[in-house]
């Protein structure tokens, strides 16, 4: 294992540290929708889902956590288990990860927490979701995700679906502009908007392959322009839920979410319940599919990267 101060606050599972020390692929996978995502034993099949198929396209898995004070880069299927059924976990961001490490606690790592951990351990891809961003009426709220400032400042390739269909794309799409942050479509022209393939927003680049999009990285570190990279990858076709009909559900989960006055960071899992709850289930089929897709596109730009 790498020497450096971090490195005593965290255990590298051997896989993971094997294949850092090696120059190979690893994928870093993000831990809140283990904690926050799903109840048990969905939580702990779909996350051992996505390790497998991260492992069968060549890679190795490292999902983060926090678990009694240790930051967890690779879980064992033992570890998993346990956090899959952890009750009252902390929805841990750049901003208390070092919390819940130095009280001993145990949380899900969001975007930018996994994105530092990642960093940390020397992981250059990272799959998820969606990630975070403008919520809407944020120009009164202020609510922004960490994550579209730790995209500007930390060197990881996210993986994602696009920002949550939730979010308003594009007050989010215009910040990570000012941040710098490239925001790549994968094989599509219009941003995705998580459990739809379309936004009605234009995708700022377009790339078609994962040898492109390593090579696009390779260019930036070259230059040495700091930062992320956001790659919108759309949910499979066959897995997505349109969006006029999704845009019913969330209008009237966002109404919800006002009457009941739920703000910060229990806007997110709060809207996401409900919209589960409205769809009958169909949202979290497709956000598994969309997270599923996400693994195997990560896994191999690792590889693309690694070669």
């Amino acid at each position: 294992m790498t020497h450096f101060p971090a490195a005593q606050l965290m255990d590298i599972h051997p896989d993971v540290d094997a294949a850092i020390s090696a120059g190979k692929a690893v994928v870093a996978l993000e831990s809140t929708i283990i904690t926050h995502g799903m109840p048990y034993p969905a939580n702990s099949d779909m996350a051992a889902s996505v390790e497998g198929i991260i492992t069968a396209e060549g890679a190795v898995p490292a999902t983060i956590a926090v678990m009694d004070g240790r930051l967890k880069i690779g879980l064992t299927e033992a570890e998993r288990t346990a956090l899959a059924q952890v009750r009252g976990a902390m929805k841990l961001s750049r901003a208390d990860l070092p919390f819940a490490i130095a009280q001993k606690r145990t949380g899900g790592t969001t975007v930018a927490a996994t994105m530092l951990a990642a960093h940390l351990a020397g992981i250059k891809v990272f799959a998820t979701g969606g990630i975070g961003g403008v919520h809407k009426g944020a120009e009164t709220s202020f609510d922004i995700s960490a994550d579209l400032d730790e995209l500007a400042r930390t060197p990881v390739i996210v993986v994602c679906a696009g920002a949550k269909a939730i979010l308003d794309i594009p007050k989010t799409l215009e910040v990570l502009e000012t941040r710098g942050v490239p925001v790549v479509g994968y094989g599509t022209d219009e941003m995705p908007a998580f459990w739809s393939r379309v936004s009605g927003h234009r995708a700022p680049l377009r790339l078609d392959s994962a040898t492109d999009i390593a090579g696009f990285q390779a260019t930036r570190e070259a230059l040495g322009v700091n930062g992320g990279m956001l790659i919108a990858n759309p949910v499979p076709a066959e897995a997505e839920i349109v969006a006029s009909e999704m845009k019913r559900h969330i209008n009237a989960a966002q109404a919800l979410a006002n009457k009941n006055g739920v703000s910060g960071k229990a806007v997110t899992p709060f809207l996401l319940q409900t919209i589960l709850e409205m769809t009958g289930g169909a949202s979290l089929k497709t956000n598994i599919a969309l997270v599923e897709n996400n693994a195997r596109l990560a896994a191999r730009i690792a590889l693309a990267m690694a070669a």
